[in-house]
């Protein structure tokens, strides 16, 4: 991607946020990845309200910068590399950010890395799941569109698509099942941000 379109992509990415929370000293990056109505939206709030951080919603992104999105790997191959730039922008300034989006796989998690590395942030990975019947339920609902703070439009039919190509997490990583209740993960997440 030509350089000139990424600077474009990320300061409209910039324009799009609200109020930032206070910077602090290695401000924390929280990844969380899974597949479409796993609940990783939602688990993200929550854990904001506990954590006061900037979520940053792949999803939210990808509106701010296709009109109508498609979901395809071109847009991603334009949203991501701009999603990480500003990642890295927002963390050298101290800035805590829970990043929001399925990165089900292991290449699209290293760039993460790598920029946490860059910033010197505080890198945790969290995989958000639920059973199948909950997700199914969960994404009729979004069909339907019962929760207005739900962005995203992938439906039951994507989540079947995108399951096989789930890889699994190699580095150490919370597993959280958002059918159960979340304080005790919240917590324990909480507790290692803060060591």
């Amino acid at each position: 991607m030509a350089a000139s379109r990424l600077n474009e992509d990320v300061e409209s990415l910039r324009q799009s946020l609200g109020e930032l929370p206070s910077p602090q000293i290695q401000p924390p990056l929280i990844v969380v990845s899974g597949l479409p109505g796993t609940g990783k939206s939602f688990f993200c709030r929550k854990l904001a309200e506990r954590l006061p951080s900037l979520v940053l919603s792949s999803d939210s992104l990808r509106q701010t910068l296709f009109l109508h999105p498609k979901y395809d790997e071109n847009e991603n191959r334009q949203l991501f590399p701009a999603c990480h730039a500003l990642i890295e922008e927002l963390l050298k300034r101290g800035i805590p950010i829970i990043f929001d989006a399925t990165n089900l796989l292991e290449r699209h998690r290293e760039p993460l890395y790598h920029v946490c590395e860059k910033a010197r942030a505080k890198l945790v990975l969290v995989s958000v799941e639920a059973p199948p019947e909950v997700v199914q339920e969960r994404l009729l609902a979004r069909e339907r569109g019962i929760d207005p703070e739900d962005k995203s439009r992938a439906g039951w039919e994507v989540h079947q698509r995108m399951k096989p190509r789930k890889e699994k997490i190699p580095r150490n990583h919370f597993v959280v099942d958002t059918s159960r209740d979340l304080t005790a993960a919240i917590e324990k997440i909480v507790r290692l941000i803060r060591k």
